[in-house]
């Protein structure tokens, strides 16, 4: 059994989860997380990147269980091998996703695929994906302008967990990043699809440091718009409304048996 102890959200889970941090900036929707090695790390005692945009505030953050895996690894029970995107845009991200609900879950999957390391910022995530997987009609230049103050400052809280100076490339083998491992569907039709994503996020802060690993379960909500999956404020409050009052999936990772117990399907990468 994991073992479990109360905790508030690492500030590491917060900065990669640029995607729902954007989607945040529109609907208001808190990114609910937990990791294994929230002890003696920053906490967030603020709203993180771009969650001070929101538009329409309903929930706020909230103490999660922080996660340790098991030693033992039981099989996974449910696994999809999700479509890739058809091309790359402009800004390096994988676009062009089949019209079905396992491509508005690839979608989703590559929104919160980020990397923090080297000259790669927060900012540089969270623009990419702003541009890349919201709605058109949201990516406004108000939020755009929020995302990137919000964002800048995350990066120099990171910059200085990590002791280099706001601006610098992070120290040579330090990283932040994050992809997601699961995901379970709440709503699904032909132009919309809303879903639980379950995250592995590692925090490195230099080459000789120890590497952790935290773990973040996040909301999402998408439309097929103009030929693609986008992310929508519309569609994430519709999810958040399908689930309120509801218990949400258990935090576990690929391999613990709470895993399957929560209901999480596994992702294996198509080829």
């Amino acid at each position: 059994m994991a073992r479990t102890s109360r905790g508030w959200n690492t500030k590491g889970t917060w900065l990669a989860g640029a995607a729902l941090a954007v989607v945040v900036a529109l609907t208001g929707y808190a990114v609910l997380s937990g990791g294994d090695d929230d002890k003696g790390k920053p906490t967030a005692k603020d709203t993180p990147t771009a969650t001070s945009t929101a538009r329409q505030p309903s929930v706020s953050p909230s103490a999660t269980a922080t996660y340790s895996e098991p030693d033992d690894w039981t099989e996974p029970d449910r696994w999809t091998a999700l479509p890739r995107g058809q091309r790359t845009d402009s800004g390096g991200s994988s676009v062009g996703f089949p019209q079905t609900t396992e491509g508005a879950v690839s979608m989703m999957v590559a929104a919160n695929s980020t990397a923090i390391q080297g000259s790669t910022s927060n900012v540089d995530e969270q623009l990419r994906i702003f541009h890349s997987y919201i709605d058109k009609p949201e990516q406004t230049d108000q939020y755009a302008d929020q995302i990137k103050q919000n964002a800048t400052a995350s990066d120099a809280s990171l910059a200085q967990q990590m002791h280099v100076q706001p601006g610098q490339p992070l120290p040579s083998g330090a990283y932040l990043r994050s992809a997601v491992v699961g995901y379970q569907v709440i709503s699904r039709s032909g132009t919309e699809v809303s879903a639980w994503l379950l995250s592995r996020v590692v925090q490195k802060d230099g080459e000789m440091t120890k590497e952790a690993t935290s773990y973040s379960r996040t909301l999402a909500g998408a439309q097929w718009m103009d030929g693609d999956w986008r992310l929508t404020g519309a569609a994430t409050n519709r999810a958040q409304q399908a689930v309120q009052g509801k218990a949400q999936p258990t935090i576990a990772a690929p391999g613990d048996p709470g895993f399957n117990a929560a209901g999480w399907t596994a992702i294996r990468q198509a080829s």
